[in-house]
């Protein structure tokens, strides 16, 4: 397996973040534990972590360990920052943006993020122009009709743009009666919100997000919570069948093995996924699972199509149905 590609989905929170996290008195926000540190949200339970988890040395030589050159990192929708009222999202944001774009720019490179109380589609300038690769979204935000409607200019700058976007679990912005007391297991919300909240978002931009845009190109992260898997279901019921063959969606492996990389990739073909390791939140796929030849299309040449500004994107042929 050759070295060199990308990894297009980590989180790593600057020093900024965590401590404009730290000075909230409402989730998000962080507190020290001992020798960790515990990140309150809404809706979730606690969050144990360690600062070095989020140092960019040591993430730069585990990147450097398993032979990809450069990371992405995104803000993690699950933390709910962009649904925040618009002026505390600003500063949460800012702080993420500013502290991300200090990092090497040789090992790290950032998706932005936007305010989604009311979604402005001159950020998206403003963050391209910054350097930014392109926006993340959470699914929540995109899961509806609705949702896209409000969403429409901003990801219809990105297409103009020639931008990615990024779909992330996370949850909708306007939900603000999220429960801060929960019993759920730790890892109850990745098995459940999150799956739905990207099914959902898979099927939204299929139905409506894909005749609105037609050129945009969309990564979903964690092979869209399984969604490519139901073609055969969609199809039975009436759904856009040409679905699973739109060349301009992407899928990242994050959070699966070889059984459910391989699945997906029966459905909608190798040229579709990218390798998104969602480091650190946990231990992150071999991306040689698949064998080296995979390994070089998910990381390398799949990326640089993804992420390739020089050259219109291709047309989707979806057929939606009303």
């Amino acid at each position: 397996m050759s070295n060199g590609g990308t990894d297009i989905h980590q989180h790593l929170w600057p020093e900024r973040l965590l401590g404009a996290l730290a000075e909230r008195s409402r989730p998000p926000l962080i507190r020290r534990s001992g020798a960790e540190w515990v990140l309150k949200i809404n809706g979730e339970p606690d969050y144990r972590f360690r600062l070095a988890d989020h140092d960019p040395g040591l993430r730069a030589e585990a990147l450097d360990r398993s032979g990809l050159e450069r990371a992405l990192v995104s803000l993690s929708g699950p933390l709910g920052i962009e649904g925040l009222p618009t002026h505390e999202a600003a500063l949460l944001l800012e702080a993420f943006h500013a502290g991300v774009l200090e990092l090497d720019p040789r090992a790290f490179g950032a998706w932005g993020s936007l305010a989604l109380r009311s979604p402005d589609s001159r950020a998206v300038d403003a963050l391209l122009d910054r350097g930014f690769s392109g926006v993340s979204i959470s699914a929540g935000a995109l899961a509806t009709r609705e949702g896209l409607d409000r969403l429409y200019r901003v990801l219809n700058r990105l297409e103009l743009r020639g931008a990615p976007l990024f779909i992330h679990p996370g949850p909708d912005p306007l939900m603000t009666d999220r429960s801060t007391g929960v019993s759920h297991p730790a890892w109850w919300p990745a098995m459940t919100n999150y799956i739905a909240e990207m099914n959902a978002a898979w099927h939204a931009f299929a139905a409506w997000g894909r005749r609105s845009h037609p050129s945009l190109r969309v990564v979903f992260a964690m092979l869209a919570g399984g969604a490519p898997l139901h073609l055969e279901r969609l199809a039975a019921r009436g759904g856009p069948r040409a679905a699973g063959t739109d060349p301009n969606v992407f899928y990242d492996t994050s959070s699966y093995g070889e059984r459910a990389v391989d699945a997906v990739v029966r459905q909608v073909g190798i040229d579709q996924l990218v390798y998104g390791s969602d480091r650190p939140v946990v231990d992150p796929p071999d991306r040689g699972l698949l064998g080296p030849a995979a390994a070089e299309a998910i990381s390398r040449t799949n990326v640089e199509r993804l992420f390739a500004r020089d050259r219109p994107p291709r047309r989707a042929r979806i057929a939606v149905t009303a």
